[in-house]
């Protein structure tokens, strides 16, 4: 039976999901990180079929949203890629919370998200050099290309906004983009998919980078799944393949050692 506990880490409220009869034991770590205006419950479906592979599953709340609520989420557009930057800002609490007080089996951290959870999967691979393998779900690898038509079409709505506010966010993603760094994969797993049709987040920023790094070094691990006139929506056939997806990362992992 799949357990799911309710945790708060150093003021961080998460959801905990792991086989209950394995709670006080190591296992490898994934982390899955929600949506714009979603919350750590919206993505359990995503959490229970990762855990069922036999990993402990950490979703986080991101700043402004589910249990970090303070009004209405939409109030925060203008800090969307603040929020992405907390999220990894306080990734590494998370990850020590759990080494010190039950142990990650073989030392195994993985990351995923979707749409801007999928972003900040993206942003923590380029930061952390200790996460072992990740899984992008229709989030964007370019996201200074991604921002500055999401952050200058926000400022057009908000009268008085100042264009060094919007350079400023746009100048702080640089280091975090994973395409601008790609040294910073250093070959490690990393699989995206993405539908063809969504319309929030740009399924061709997603393939130009897969295709424009075929063959690299760096990249050598990356690996790509499309879905035919699918939107922004990650349907239960990509959910199954991502949690497969850590398994087989896992394994791999496990037998290098």
């Amino acid at each position: 039976m799949i357990s799911i506990i309710t945790k708060e880490i150093n003021d961080l409220p998460i959801l905990e999901i792991c086989d209950s009869e394995k709670l006080g034991e190591e296992l490898p770590l994934v982390f899955f990180y929600h949506g714009w205006t979603g919350c750590k419950e919206r993505v359990l479906t995503q959490g229970y079929e990762i855990a069922k592979k036999g990993f402990r599953v950490i979703l986080p709340d991101a700043l402004y949203h589910g249990d970090r609520q303070e009004g209405d989420v939409k109030g925060h557009v203008l800090e969307f890629w603040k929020i992405v930057l907390n999220s990894v800002k306080e990734f590494p609490t998370l990850v020590d919370y759990y080494r010190e007080n039950v142990g990650i089996k073989d030392g195994f951290v993985g990351v995923s998200g979707l749409s801007m959870g999928g972003i900040t999967t993206n942003a923590l691979m380029t930061t952390y050099p200790w996460i072992n393998a990740g899984v992008c779900l229709m989030g964007s690898p370019k996201p200074v290309k991604f921002a500055k038509k999401l952050v200058a079409d926000a400022a057009t709505q908000v009268k008085g906004m100042p264009d060094t506010e919007v350079d400023k966010q746009i100048s702080a993603l640089e280091s975090f983009d994973l395409s601008l760094n790609l040294e910073k994969l250093a070959s490690r797993p990393l699989h995206f998919w993405h539908g063809t049709a969504d319309k929030m987040v740009p399924y061709q920023d997603t393939v130009d980078f897969y295709r424009e790094n075929i063959g690299k070094s760096y990249t050598e691990n990356v690996t790509l799944t499309t879905t035919e006139n699918a939107g922004h929506k990650v349907s239960q056939e990509t959910t199954v393949e991502m949690a497969n997806k850590f398994d087989q990362y896992y394994q791999k992992f496990v037998g290098k050692r």
